[in-house]
């Protein structure tokens, strides 16, 4: 028998016996967070790894933080608009890393012209 976290997708038994939410309580949580995605093979929910983060995170906002569904909402909302914002400023501060490093080049490529003479 495999085991359920060497597994790429799980079906919902899988994740409420890793998750400890029980899977009607799945079923409804895929109605009211937009972030859990199960794929559908022939009407079987396959969740994947990322699902089930979320869930755990879901989990814990509602049941340890105690934060309403709507706070939840509010919160992963916010939580993707902020890793959005990172995501951005990352490939901004890298467009501008690569200028930087092609300036550089240019003007070691100018000294070496220099040298050479």
């Amino acid at each position: 028998m495999t085991d359920i976290v060497d597994k790429k997708y799980l079906n919902i038994q899988d994740v409420s016996q890793r998750t400890g939410v029980p899977s009607y309580t799945l079923r409804y949580w895929e109605k009211e967070f937009k972030q859990i995605k199960p794929e559908r093979y022939s009407g079987i929910r396959k969740y994947s790894n990322a699902d089930v983060e979320i869930i755990n995170q879901i989990k814990d906002l509602l049941y340890n933080k105690k934060l309403t569904i709507k706070g939840v909402k509010k919160f992963l909302t916010k939580d993707r608009r902020k890793k959005m914002q990172n995501d951005t400023l990352f490939n901004e501060e890298k467009s501008i890393n690569l200028k930087v490093l092609d300036e550089i080049k240019q003007e070691l490529e100018d000294i070496l012209k220099i040298l050479e003479q």
